[in-house]
């Protein structure tokens, strides 16, 4: 039997943008439900963070929410399991009062888990770990301990994994521990990833600058090889276009296919600027067609920068960035710490702009 994973939908991000709600949808309706179709998938695991902000969310964002995925689902009889993630729950010590349950009782197809609890799918035993807190630690422990299922699914904050490309948690619970399952796929962390039987499945959609050029999608269980197949979602909503002008005509400008940044987020990165008119004229080709945000970057013009990586890493690797300023501090507090609480303002500055 074939199960469909996906995990960190975050409804409602980016302060309940309804461009990101768009571009949230256009997965929905060209790759996730076609899929499922297509392959006769009848059954689905979401593993937590399905809501974006833990303590409200706004009408718009749940009614765009229900109808791209909660109604389709149940429209199409698709029985689902909902994992309750960190940003589901109003408390940071409990699951009980969290927003899957809150929201969507109208739906008979939707089974919710805040609790540690063992289930079994097409003869495959399956331990579903909700976001592990104070209130559930010892529960959740006992539970591991106690199980006879050899597949995890669950809401993981693990050290030494990447939860965004290129930036590991060095904080979090020890992956040993859950060394005697075969398999353990998790959500939270938005960068997928796979070291020995754990595998971080990573957010289906680009959502921040941090996905940039971050491949994402969702993936396939099968309940009897116990394999999993990554379907790759192919829409962008971040977009670097490099400028150099110094072999640029008017003409070879106006051939430019603009359309593809429509509704995205889109920075700019001047190389050479020659052309004062044309560089005007570029971007006003670019505005017409209404980015999200439209970023001009051409400091690193007097940065010294070796090469494009150097370029991109200065001009869009906000969390890069903080990590080095803070690698520079004088200070005698704990760097490790210093740079979660940065990475928290960072997030909580994110769901605001």
């Amino acid at each position: 039997m074939k199960i469909a994973l996906v995990t960190d939908l975050h409804f409602g991000a980016r302060n309940d943008s309804m461009k990101v709600a768009q571009h949230q949808k256009k997965f929905y309706d060209e790759v996730f439900f076609p899929y499922l179709k297509e392959h006769n998938i009848k059954e689905i695991i979401d593993l937590g963070d399905t809501f974006d902000r833990r303590k409200y969310i706004s009408f718009t964002s749940l009614k765009a929410a229900k109808a791209m995925f909660f109604d389709p689902l149940k429209e199409n009889n698709i029985k689902t399991h909902m994992i309750v993630g960190n940003h589901d729950t109003v408390y940071k010590n409990t699951n009980e009062l969290n927003s899957v349950y809150l929201l969507l009782q109208e739906y008979n197809n939707i089974i919710e888990y805040e609790n540690p609890t063992d289930i079994e799918i097409d003869g495959c035993k399956i331990l579903m770990l909700p976001w592990i807190n104070a209130g559930n630690h010892q529960e959740t422990m006992d539970m591991i301990k106690m199980t006879k299922s050899q597949v995890c699914f669950s809401h993981l904050e693990l050290k030494g994994f990447e939860f965004m490309r290129g930036h590991i948690m060095h904080e979090g619970m020890d992956h040993t521990i859950f060394d005697k399952f075969d398999l353990v796929c998790s959500g939270h962390y938005h960068h997928k990833s796979t070291e020995g039987n754990i595998n971080y499945l990573g957010c289906p959609y680009e959502m921040t600058w941090q996905d940039y050029q971050d491949e994402k999608g969702f993936h396939i269980f099968d309940t009897e090889t116990r394999e999993l197949t990554r379907v790759v979602n192919p829409f962008n909503m971040f977009h670097k276009v490099w400028y150099d002008d110094t072999n640029m005509s008017f003409d070879d400008a106006a051939k430019i296919d603009f359309e593809q940044y429509r509704d995205s987020f889109v920075k700019v990165i001047i190389t050479n600027k020659t052309n004062p008119y044309l560089f005007d004229s570029f971007v006003e080709r670019l505005e017409q067609i209404n980015p999200i945000n439209l970023q001009i970057v051409e400091d690193h013009l007097n940065l010294d920068l070796e090469d494009d990586e150097d370029i991109i890493d200065e001009a869009e690797d906000t969390l890069t960035i903080l990590d080095k300023y803070v690698d520079g501090l004088d200070i005698s507090s704990d760097k490790m710490k210093v740079k979660k609480l940065m990475r928290k303002l960072y997030d909580e500055a994110l769901s605001i702009t």
